[in-house]
């Protein structure tokens, strides 16, 4: 007699589910644009987006050389590129945001990211 096993998701199919959720809920607007936080397994790049036009207004990476020496390795240098976001979005004006971590789970380096920006002084 044949048995099937029943098989979870894939980490990358739970990932899609998480982000088509929260995109449904997360949109950004001129007085409170999103902040969004996209992760690979070596880098994190966060943007500050004005959904309405559909533009980048700002942005911060790992790949930049004032992040790139800093201490604690990944979750050090997430701490970082969220307080140079907010840094560049305070300069543009912007005090607070829609935090958009994606389909990643808010934990780790995504959540370094946020504590970083309100380090900075956005309003999450």
């Amino acid at each position: 007699m044949a048995y099937t096993i029943k098989r979870g998701k894939s980490k990358a199919v739970a990932r899609k589910i998480r982000h088509q959720r929260v995109r449904k809920h997360v949109n950004g607007t001129p007085e409170r644009p999103r902040l969004v936080v996209t992760r690979s397994n070596r880098h994190m790049v966060a943007q500050v987006i004005d959904d309405t036009i559909g533009h980048t207004l700002c942005s911060a990476s790992t790949l930049e050389d004032t992040v790139k020496g800093v201490e604690g390795h990944k979750v050090g240098q997430a701490h970082k590129v969220g307080e140079l976001v907010a840094e560049r979005a305070k300069a543009l004006g912007i005090e607070k945001v829609v935090f958009d971590r994606g389909g990643n789970k808010y934990h780790g380096r995504v959540a370094a990211v946020a504590d970083g920006a309100r380090d900075g002084g956005l309003v999450l």
